[in-house]
């Protein structure tokens, strides 16, 4: 009889017990918040997988989503100032079917399935294209602008139609010296063109001296500075330390010459503009944007670098 009885309290004893762990291993975190717990998702794009292409992830630096609106940083310059740091809006989303349903203003839509890998990051799948894209979770007053510069610098070079020589320090006299615009075709991320029209003349694509390839490569022990190298169609090639100032301006360090220059961006190109945005005279827009590429950088040995 005793053994009966203490057979019976191990059952049920087991059955509450296992109830109690099937409520605990059925709670989940909804989609909604999970979205939504950060305010900026960096889209890494060097992670991303598959044979597809989603146009509008493939062209972001970021996207978040707010009550139901879907927002972009399609441009570094200004990245953390537009849109309150957010953007500007490229669509809707919901998570109310278990998948997050965006409808872009220009791509349409696009269902993805998401996984949680860690606190912060995340992985959208969409299986019609058959693509892959890993983003990493930011809060706005957290967010690491000056990795984005960095890691990403090709295409900040691109957000302007040109830039012009604005000082130059130092150093011996050099063939550069009269090479005053730069400009980096956002076709690619290998074109540059050369002027040596004099500085203020309004720039367009008429007044070019110079054309060839340029390559960007880290420094070891560096994270915050690049070296910048143009061969040119001529044969001839200039090395340079890239400095950013700050997002109109950099600084270009010939290594053979001593020599620093520092030009200033004019003719900021926004891309994928949003209806709503208001856009100044000096701006010149192209809605139909830019699509990110696999940057895969060698990187170099300098030693006493300033």
């Amino acid at each position: 009889m005793k053994s009966i009885k203490l057979l019976i309290t191990i059952i049920i004893t087991g059955t509450l017990l296992s109830s109690c762990s099937t409520v605990d291993d059925n709670y989940q975190v909804s989609l909604e918040q999970v979205v939504t717990d950060y305010d900026l998702w960096y889209v890494d794009y060097h992670r991303t997988t598959g044979s597809g292409d989603i146009p509008y992830v493939s062209r972001a630096f970021t996207l978040s989503f707010v009550n139901g609106i879907l927002y972009a940083n399609n441009n570094i310059v200004d990245i953390g100032r537009t849109g309150n740091g957010f953007g500007i809006v490229v669509g809707t989303y919901n998570t109310y079917n278990g998948e997050l349903e965006t409808d872009h203003d220009i791509d349409g839509a696009n269902d993805f399935e998401v996984t949680v890998l860690s606190n912060n990051e995340i992985k959208l799948y969409n299986y019609r294209q058959n693509v892959t894209y890993y983003l990493i979770g930011y809060q706005v007053s957290q967010f690491d602008y000056d990795k984005l510069f960095y890691e990403n610098i090709e295409y900040f070079l691109q957000e302007y139609i040109a830039w012009e020589k604005i000082s130059t320090k130092g150093g011996l006299t050099n063939a550069f010296d009269n090479e005053n615009y730069l400009a980096f075709t956002p076709k690619n991320i290998t074109t540059f063109y050369s002027s040596q029209e004099g500085v203020g003349t309004k720039v367009d694509y008429s007044i070019w001296d110079y054309v060839g390839a340029y390559e960007i490569f880290d420094i070891n022990g560096f994270e915050d500075i690049k070296d910048l190298t143009l061969y040119y169609d001529n044969g001839d090639t200039e090395e340079f330390k890239l400095d950013v100032i700050n997002d109109r301006t950099i600084a270009l360090y010939n290594y053979e010459s001593g020599k620093t220059y520092e030009f200033s961006g004019i003719g900021y190109l926004e891309f994928k503009k949003s209806e709503n945005s208001k856009t100044s005279a000096k701006d010149i827009v192209r809605n139909d944007g830019r699509k990110r590429t696999k940057v895969i950088r060698e990187t170099k040995e300098r030693r006493n670098l300033k």
